[in-house]
Parts: structure tokens; sequence; C-alpha cells
């Protein structure tokens, strides 16, 4: 992992073509590292959560290239590296496990992370997202209060309880969240450990009730569709 953290490093303060071009083959390095941790993390969250069988390396890594279309920042590559394992694959709108590898906490999500959960969910999705929260409150904290270590990420939330719900609901501010995650970051430490596959497989284990409560709700907002 060393070589990935610095490659990472380098690339945030040259982040242009020519930087990325003369440096070509160390990425290669980098993203053939990253694509058998990938592997092997597929593998590893099968073992508690089976509906991610069958997923292959394409199915959850992402390319390190921007698209600049439609940003004013034309900064050509990603600064960080993430892998997203969850049922169906990246693209499926499922709940799943997220490794975000980003060194020193560039600029996007603020240092390396472990997420479990939805970033922003289909409008459907959330509404039966919320309706599981206020009808069964208890078993969601359960779920957020199994996963040792992790946060239920608040960032983004509404100021006022959504419609159809009264102000002073017992879950008032958990029906105000409008994505729905835990997170856990990490220090270098925890990603240049030896047993790092098997620290990650363990953290996302202790979120699955979480992800597997969530992705209920994914399945019911579809059968209303």
């Amino acid at each position: 992992m060393e070589q990935v953290l610095q490659f990472l490093r380098e690339l945030r303060v040259n982040n242009d073509r020519d930087w990325f071009e003369a440096n070509k083959p160390r990425y290669k390095e980098v993203q053939a590292y990253v694509n058998d941790f990938a592997a092997q993390l597929i593998n590893g969250i099968a073992s508690f959560d089976p509906s991610v069988r069958g997923l292959e390396v394409r199915d959850v890594t992402y390319r390190i290239y921007r698209d600049t279309r439609f940003t004013n920042d034309k900064r050509p590559y990603k600064n960080h590296i993430g892998i997203y394992v969850c049922p169906g694959g990246k693209k499926s709108c499922n709940a799943g496990y997220y490794f975000h590898i980003e060194p020193d906490g560039a600029d996007y999500m603020g240092g390396n992370v472990l997420v479990s959960g939805l970033y922003m969910p289909e409008s459907a999705v959330l509404k039966s997202i919320r309706e599981e929260i206020a009808d069964n409150g208890a078993e969601f904290l359960a779920t957020v209060k199994k996963a040792k270590g992790f946060n239920l990420g608040t960032a983004n939330k509404l100021k006022r309880i959504p419609v159809g719900y009264k102000a002073g609901h017992e879950m008032e501010e958990y029906l105000k969240l409008k994505d729905v995650y835990l997170e856990k970051f990490v220090g270098e430490g925890y990603l240049l450990d030896p047993d790092l596959l098997e620290n990650v497989v363990a953290d996302f284990k202790s979120t699955y009730a979480f992800s597997a409560l969530l992705n209920k709700c994914v399945e019911y907002a579809r059968e209303e569709m």
C-alpha cells in the first residue's frame, strides 16, 4: 500500500498529463495492486454478505481519469482511489461497502475512510428508508450500534423534518438524513498494517446489518416503482 499512497501524494501536486504519462509505469503497478486487493476484498466481504458473490474487479473499481466537462476544476486525474463492493456492482445504486484511499486528507473525502450505506439515494429509496426508520427506529439504531468504530454520517441533512412527519418525532434527526451511511476514518498506520485486508473485512463485517437493512429498503422501493 505504500506505493499507492506515495503515488497519490505525488499526483496531487503534479496533476497534469505530462507528469502522469511520464509516470504511467508506476500507475500501472499501483493499478495492479489495487485490482488484486479489490479481488480479495470481494471474496472477503462475500464470506459474510453472499449478495456480492460473483462480482468482478471492474464492477467495484473506478477509472482514475476525471470527467472535466461540467466542472471548473480541470485537473485530469483523481487524487484518490476507491473500491465499492455492493450487490450488483457500483452502478446498481445498492447499499454496500466503500474503501477510500486519500493520503493527507487531500480534497475529496478528507482522508482514508471506510463507508457503508448509501450516498445520494433515489427519492423513492430515501422515502423507503425514512419509512423504515420511522416504523422500526430501534432496529435501525441497533444496526448502527453494531458497527464498531463507525459513526453515522450527518453532513448532509435537512434543516426540518421531511414532509409527512411531525416535528418532535423520536427519530426526527435520522429522518432528516439525505445520505444514509456509516463512516470510519483511518490513519496511514491502518493502511500500512500487514493485516490490512483482514482488518478492512472485519470492519465492514460489523456494518453488515446496517447495509442489509438499507438494501431491504431499496428492494421495497423498487417493488413500488
